[in-house]
Formats: C-alpha cells, structure tokens, sequence
C-alpha cells in the first residue's frame, strides 16, 4: 500500500524553513527540449534551494534510520497479518518534524532541521521501511512454509541486503528519463512534497496531526497489550486471573455463546482488532466492501456447502485455508496480470524512454545537471556487485544455476522499467503481477522433473523474488526521488539517503523476522496467516505438481476464480464510470486467504472513516491519516513486542549462542 493512500494528511506544524511559504511546488511540467526542460528545474527549482539548503546531514540519516528501522517492523507485523504493506514516508515526516521541533523547543538541538533534510529523512526511513520487508513476508516465507524450516540468519541478511541495493540503484538511469525529462506525476512524490511544505510552512497544523498520531499510537499501544499481551504476561508469571482481565477473554467467551464453535472454526467471529479498522479508513470502501464480500462468499457459503459435502475434513483456519487459497490466489493473479498488460501503452514507453536514456549523451564535464544526478557507475557497480552476490547465494543455497540468475537480474530491469513507468502514471506498483508472472516464467525456464520438485519450487520462488523485489523497490524508491525533484533537492544527496537506509532496514527485519517466526509452523497459522505468502507457495506448488495432480474442487476453484479476476478488470474498463460499484478483485482474492473477521475489520474501517469524511470533511482531512497511522503503527510495534518477548529467550540463544538458522 503506497502513501498515495494518504496524500491528503494536511499535517503541517511551525515554521523552521522561512522559504517554505514563498517557494511553489512545481506542479506544472516544463516545456521544451530535455535539455531545456532540466534547465529550467535547474535555475528556477534547484538554485537557492538544493545548492545552498542542509540536507544530507548526520541528523537527517540518523532519523531517519531509526523511524525506518522501528516503521519496519510496522510493515512486517501487518505484512504477516494481512500481506499489505503501508508506506512510512508521510508518517515519518510527520514524526521526524515533531520530535527535531521538540527537541529544538527545550534547547537540545541547535537548529530547526531544513526541508529537505526532513526530505532526506524521508527518503532514509523509505528506504530502511519498505524496500527490505517484502521479501520477507513473500518470497521467503513461502519457502519457510514450503520446505518446513526457517533460513539461516546470514543468507537472510544478505540475500534481503543486496536485492535492495539492486533495487535501489536500480532506478538510478529511470530518475533522469522519467522524472526529469517525461516528468511523470508520481501522485504519492507529491503527496510527500505537499505533506513537507506544509509541515514546513504553517502552524499549529502539523503539530495537531502529530500530536494525534501520538495520542492514536498510545493508545493503541494500549490497548494490543490489555488484549494479548495481559494472558502472555499472566503465562509467564503463572498468574491466570490476568487472563480474566484482558478483553480476548470475554470476546472469546461471547463468541462460544452466541455464535457457536463450528462458525469460529470458520473464522467466522466477532474480533477486536483496530489495526484492521484503521487500515480500512485509509484504504476506502470500495477495496474494504470487496474484502467483506469475499469474506462472506468464502467463510460463509463456500466453506460450509464444501464441510456438508464432505470435501473438506479438517477445522480451524489453518486447515481450511489451504482449500480456500487456491480460488483467491487465482483470482488475485490473473487480476494482477491482466491488469499489468492493460497498461502495455505505458509499457510501450518506458522501453521507448529506455532507447533515449540509452542514446542521451549525458558526459559533459561541463554539465551542472551531471555533478548533481547520480553517476551512472553507481548503477553499474551496483548491478554487478548485487548480480555476483545473489547468483553466488542461490546457487550455494538454493541449487539456481547461475545463468537463470543472471537472467533474473536482466528481466528485473525490464520489468522495472515498466513498474516505475506504471508506478509513475497511476500511483501503483504493480508488484504483486511481476511476481505472478517471473513465477510462471521460471515455471518455464526451470519446470520441475517430477511432481512436487521440492528444488524447483525454490528456485522458483527465489528467482520470481529477485524480479518482483527489485522492480518494486525501484519503483517505490523512484516515488521518493521525485518528492525531491519537486522540492528543489541534490539528486545524488537523495539517493545517498535511500542509501543508508538499507543498512538498517536489513538488520532490524531480518532480526526481528526470525524472532517473531522462530518455526515454520507460525506461517499459515491465526496469529500471522501470511496470505501473500500463501498466494506465493500455491503458484509454486501448482506449477510444481500441475493441475492434474490437484483435487477436482481446486481445479474448479482455480478456474472460477481466475474468470473473476478476469471479469472484473473488464468490467472496469469498459464501464468506467461504473468502477466505484464494481469489486476489487484484489479484495475478494484476499479475502480467500485469510480470516473472514479481517473483511469485518476493514469494513468498519472504511464505513467509520466515510461517516467522518461526510460529517466533518475539514477534520477528517486532518486527522484521518494520522489517527489511523498512530493506531497502526502502535498497535503493530506492540504486537512485535508482545511476540519477541514470547519467542525471544529461546530464539535470542539460537540466533547468537547456538549459532543456527
């Protein structure tokens, strides 16, 4: 989920940046040859900004590593939950802001930080909060998940490590064609651009958001620990009154009363859960009332009819799920492929932009614009040094012979190509699509000898997320840099923040990763579902096995489910001012995946955050996205918490004692 979901924050607090009232977004696209056109962003933007303005400092990286680094954790927690990940830039900004102005208030910071080192902090914590979580919770605990153990805490760290710097440096001959030169909207860059001018400009605002985010957080916070952490914590100290007292006691109470053990069995029960409820109110109805649709046409009319029939045997969610998994993934795939082609015009032009970022002589010594963008070595030696690396790892580790590697690594360039090209005209990243079609791709390339190839489902799973990984990354990353575009920043300052922030990003996610997953049995279970990771080992398994190998009910569920997922892109296409009234098949495909209270959570969201935009339209665009993002972010940082306290003696003795996985 990019920050394009909410662009509309208004957080602004005190002025620090007395230039920040004058100075305009430019908006508006030059015009004129390419040359003419980054002229004109050179002197009427970068001058007196970029060129003179503190960005690139200690605080500004510091910051931003640290919120990064605690917003990772955010993303992996809701990663695991519901196989969504949030954007962390507008949060982090909203954050960094209040705790530099703060600090700067009672006297322990000398200056007020400039906007764009606020706007290199952004890029930093981007960077450390969301280019290295996704392979975690696709990719590699659909391995997990696949082979019944977890990964070393080295191959984790690297392999998460250098498929971000691929990334990153991966958008390095992009920025220039498509933000410079085709200046491409990039809706969430200016949402980030927007959301920095105001924290920077206006002022009780700002400070109003932060204190709301803070207060939402808490709260949240709060509530997680009176929830689950108060049996966790009667557990340990052998105290069983203080289960009485947390709210899961009673909820679960009413829930055997009134609604009966073979509908919880379903997952068909009420749940206190606000991390959904907000997530639902940034979202939008339209996504949130797919998601509850598909709830109900699952755990309630599927599940059961295939119960009565006798084709479904087992109880509970983890069980049930691995019937159910099949329609939604289907559905979800095709949706995502389908409508990935539907954009083959923007395809069409990011491979026409490469022949002119190709044929565009960019070598002059004299050239202002070549001492500020990021040379084109770095993206060279990055490529390289992540090509040899990754080949290196899964050969070693994953029996991937280095030339599919390295066609890994050159198909990841063309797809990026056409993600950021997507990500830059509509505002998404279609990551999800790429990883679906890298995996039928090397379903091809390296098919499996027998059914149920346990070697070429890994390879599978590996190479589609060296694809899927990289080209999202740069295409989130791309976002950032055109915030700085429109802000006036040092390109090659920018990219050097984005930089930094892989280093801790990989650190603390994959540390935390293993001790919030500490067997593979956690996977696929009611406390992380892991859906994007289910949709991912299914695809494997499929391929693996083929469709005759599979029940007849799966086949149908495979076939029905990719015919909506087909329909309904269509549909939108063709009826397009019918869209707001036609199902996400995102949503209904998810839906398939994980519990049918989830779909009540993000509805209520969705319904709570539409009541408020229709009753208070000024406040709800001022508070929405901060109340929602404190909840989430406080609700999930105490949901990590609560588990790494579960999990951590036993796993902190393994990590760094034992010397295993």
């Amino acid at each position: 989920m990019s920050d394009a979901d909410s662009r509309h924050s208004g957080a602004a607090p005190e002025s620090s940046d007395p230039t920040a009232d004058a100075f305009e977004l430019p908006v508006k696209p030059f015009e004129g040859t390419p040359e003419e056109i980054e002229r004109q962003w050179f002197e009427q933007v970068y001058t007196g900004r970029g060129d003179s303005m503190a960005q690139l400092t200690w605080r500004a990286v510091l910051m931003g590593s640290a919120l990064g680094g605690v917003l990772s954790l955010t993303n992996l927690y809701i990663g695991l939950k519901a196989g969504w990940a949030f954007g962390v830039a507008i949060t982090a900004c909203i954050l960094s802001y209040a705790i530099w102005t703060t600090l700067y208030k009672i006297g322990l910071a000398r200056t007020p930080m400039t906007i764009l080192e606020n706007n290199c902090m952004q890029s930093t914590a981007s960077s450390a909060g969301y280019s290295t979580g996704g392979t975690l919770v696709s990719a590699f605990s659909a391995y997990i998940m696949l082979n019944g153990e977890p990964l070393p805490t080295p191959l984790m760290l690297a392999w998460v490590f250098f498929l971000a710097v691929l990334g990153v440096t991966m958008a390095v001959p992009m920025k220039r064609q498509m933000v410079n030169i085709e200046q491409l909207p990039f809706p969430s860059g200016l949402a980030a651009a927007e959301t920095l001018k105001a924290l920077h400009s206006h002022g009780g605002k700002g400070i109003r958001a932060a204190r709301a985010l803070g207060i939402a957080g808490v709260l949240a916070a709060l509530d997680k620990f009176w929830l689950e952490g108060l049996p966790a914590l009667g557990g340990a100290l052998k105290a069983p009154f203080l289960a009485l007292l947390s709210t899961s006691t009673w909820i679960d109470k009413f829930n055997l009363a009134v609604i009966g053990k073979a509908w919880i069995d379903r997952t068909v029960l009420f749940a206190w859960d606000p991390i959904f409820i907000a997530a639902g109110a940034i979202i939008g109805m339209r996504v949130c009332a797919s998601i509850l649709l598909g709830s109900v046409t699952c755990w309630m009319i599927f599940v059961p009819i295939m119960q009565d029939q006798g084709v479904i045997t087992g109880a509970g969610f983890r069980d049930i799920v691995q019937w159910t998994l099949w329609g939604g993934t289907s559905c979800m795939v095709s949706s995502g492929i389908l409508s990935f082609a539907l954009q083959w015009k923007s395809a069409v032009r990011a491979f026409r932009g490469l022949g002119r970022m190709i044929s565009r002589d960019t070598t002059g010594k004299d050239d202002q614009l070549d001492a500020i963008e990021t040379p084109g070595a770095w993206f060279v030696i990055g490529q390289l040094v992540s090509l040899v690396a990754l080949a290196w790892l899964a050969k070693t580790t994953f029996g991937m012979p280095i030339w599919q590697s390295a066609l890994a690594v050159l198909l990841s360039f063309g797809l990026a190509l056409v993600a950021c090209r997507v990500t830059g005209e509509t505002d998404t990243t279609p990551t999800g699509a790429m990883g679906k079609i890298m995996q039928l791709t090397f379903g091809v390339v390296h098919p499996a000898r027998i059914p149920g190839d346990m070697a070429a489902m890994n390879v599978n799973l590996m190479a589609a997320n060296i694809t899927a990984g990289a080209a999202g990354s740069s295409a989130d990353l791309l976002t950032d840099l055109k915030s700085g575009y429109l802000l006036g920043a040092h390109p090659r300052k920018q990219f050097l923040a984005q930089f930094a922030g892989i280093f801790v990003g990989t650190v603390v996610t994959v540390f935390a990763y293993q001790l919030m997953v500490p067997r593979a049995d956690v996977l696929g279970s009611d406390q992380f579902p892991a859906p994007a990771a289910q949709t991912w080992k299914a695809v494997a398994e499929a391929l693996s096995a083929g469709l005759d190998a599979l029940e007849p009910v799966k086949v149908w569920s495979i076939i029905i489910g990719g015919a909506v997922g087909i329909i309904l892109p269509l549909l939108s296409v063709w009826l397009p001012k019918c869209r707001a009234w036609i199902p996400s098949p995102a949503g209904i495909g998810l839906a398939w995946v994980f519990h049918w209270y989830y779909g009540l959570l993000f509805f209520t969201g969705a319904v709570v955050g539409l009541i408020f935009k229709r009753v208070a339209p000024k406040a709800a665009e001022e508070y929405t996205f901060p109340i929602a993002s404190g909840i989430i972010a406080g609700n999930a940082l105490m949901g990590v918490a609560i588990v790494l306290a579960e999990n951590g003696p036993d796993m902190f003795r393994k990590l760094f004692l034992g010397g295993g996985g």
